[in-house]
């Protein structure tokens, strides 16, 4: 009768590290890291659309009073 080894939830005997416990608390940790990083991405995304809306919005101002001024004249 042979007996296979016992491994417990506390430690991986072909690993020799502790159980999946404190990995998971890292990967929760990884995780949160990466979702604050696309939080932050998505913020500089909505700031440069802004900052472009505002561009084109003060364009179309010159161009209308530019046609404006030459409608005036006529």
């Amino acid at each position: 009768m042979t007996v296979a080894p016992v491994t417990t939830r506390k430690h991986n005997a072909t690993l020799g590290r502790p159980s999946a416990a404190p990995t998971m608390i890292k990967e929760i940790t990884e995780m949160l890291i990466y979702e604050e990083l696309a939080r932050a991405r998505i913020r500089e995304l909505e700031e440069a659309i802004h900052t472009q809306r505002a561009r084109v919005g003060a364009r179309a101002g010159h161009r209308i009073a530019r046609w404006i001024t030459r409608r005036a004249r006529r």
